[in-house]
């Protein structure tokens, strides 16, 4: 059965337009009452919501706690937090599920709904599928409405558990860090947590005002992060993205680290110090230098389709620990149930305290080939793939390639995108190539 709403990520897009809209966030509240609020052996159901920093956040939090307690559910507010919090909370709060308002990465004027099982996982295919069926059918007010509270000591709550994750005694005394909270979830708790740690923290991107998350800062703007940490002299720059589920480095000469290097150097410390590394998880973008380095080290590799809910599944598939993607969605599994920025910098960092090197020594460990990226953004993306411009396009790179790199072309999951991406030894050729395709794509679609 096909998904009607539901992506590879929840329910997402621009705010006002198709079904991000308060009406349907209260029929959705209602349907998500109706599937997961069912108590097992009687009793209340709760379901928790929280959200990110964009502003829309409190009208679709409002129509959301409206429609579940129509339908019975109680609901606790948890207010500004990120992603795996909530996932984390609903586990120890025992709720049926865990609902996240957040576009993630995206501007301010998009917004989505992500949910979480009581296990703090993704949801499976057919409880989506329920949902969206549940939404057919009208609006009945349950007898025995549901009430709403707020979790005051949410925070506190989270914070524990990041510094929970690291080791007893773990320390970060003599480091300096800038974190750049790109105005959105981790903005009232990261901070705190390195701080509490240990750290000598600077923040930026910590005065969120409902319509700057994400606006040149976080991980998907680091610039200003790598300025500051030149400026400051700082040890290290921190970013995650707007709900937290994402973190990029940069380190002390101010260049990027991403989430390759970051899994490469987590997977290094595990096999050298936490008595090995039995597989790393990444996806379809995930450099071929990084597989090349986990082959050097005899760490099994393997490539799930781009999306931390695939990433997942092949981890559980394998019995692996560790898993993410290059954007710096990282999956910690035996830390946490979900990808967590500020948990998977914390293992970054303790591996960088474990190796005694500096993260611009060890990430040299691996060598990154040279890799470019194009984003062509079109109305519509039936059959460009197929297109036999673009299939040309793509013959005549990998002919240059000459077996010495690979192609790549994928729709986005989330925007109306498709991502053009070209790797191989020469970065001058790749991009070159990548231009090319790109332009394939660009006039196939209109």
């Amino acid at each position: 059965m096909t998904r009607r709403y539901f992506g590879t990520d929840g329910i997402r897009g621009r705010v006002g337009e198709g079904v991000i809209t308060p009406e349907f966030m209260l029929r959705l509240g209602y349907a998500a009452g109706k599937v997961l609020g069912v108590q097992k052996g009687g009793g209340r159901s709760r379901i928790l919501i929280g959200k990110d920093t964009r502003v829309s956040g409190y009208m679709f939090e409002a129509a959301l706690e409206a429609g579940l307690i129509s339908a019975g559910v109680d609901v606790g507010l948890l207010g500004p937090m990120p992603t795996p919090a909530i996932a984390y909370l609903t586990r120890t709060f025992h709720a049926q599920a865990g609902i996240v308002i957040s576009a993630s990465h995206n501007p301010y004027q998009d917004n989505g709904i992500k949910f979480f099982s009581a296990e703090g996982g993704k949801l499976p295919d057919n409880l989506e599928l329920d949902i969206e069926a549940a939404l057919e059918l009208p609006m009945i007010t349950s007898e025995d409405l549901g009430k709403a509270w707020r979790i005051d000591d949410a925070v506190g709550r989270y914070i524990e558990f990041c510094k929970a994750s690291t080791p007893w005694g773990f320390s970060l005394e003599g480091i300096s860090l800038v974190l750049d909270c790109g105005n959105g979830a981790t903005y009232h708790i990261a901070p705190k947590v390195f701080r509490e740690l240990g750290a000598e923290v600077s923040s930026i991107g910590v005065s969120p005002d409902g319509i700057n998350i994400n606006l040149d800062c976080g991980s998907t703007k680091p610039q200003q992060l790598q300025k500051a940490v030149l400026e400051q002299g700082a040890d290290l720059g921190i970013a995650f993205d707007g709900d937290g589920d994402r973190v990029l480095f940069v380190d002390k000469n101010g260049e990027l680290v991403d989430g390759d290097q970051l899994l490469f150097t987590i997977a290094m410390h595990r096999q050298q110090f936490l008595g090995g590394c039995n597989g790393v998880v990444g996806t379809q973008m995930s450099n071929y230098g990084f597989e090349l380095a986990l082959r050097e080290r005899q760490i099994p590799f393997a490539r799930a389709k781009v999306g931390d809910r695939y990433v997942l599944e092949m981890m559980r598939a394998n019995g692996w620990a560790l898993g993410g993607e290059s954007s710096g969605h990282i999956i910690c599994a035996d830390a946490t149930t979900t990808g967590d920025g500020i948990v998977s910098a914390l293992q970054v960092l303790r591996a960088i305290c474990d190796f005694g090197e500096p993260l611009h020594q060890l990430k040299g460990r691996m060598k990154m080939l040279p890799q470019h990226m194009i984003n062509v953004r079109l109305a519509g993306r039936n059959g460009v793939l197929e297109h036999p411009d673009v299939v040309a396009a793509v013959a005549s790179a990998e002919g240059e390639l000459a077996h010495r790199g690979r192609v790549l072309l994928r729709p986005s999951g989330t925007e109306p995108l498709i991502r053009v991406m070209v790797e191989g030894e020469d970065a001058a050729q790749v991009e070159q190539l990548a231009g090319q395709i790109a332009t394939a794509v660009e006039r196939a679609g209109g």
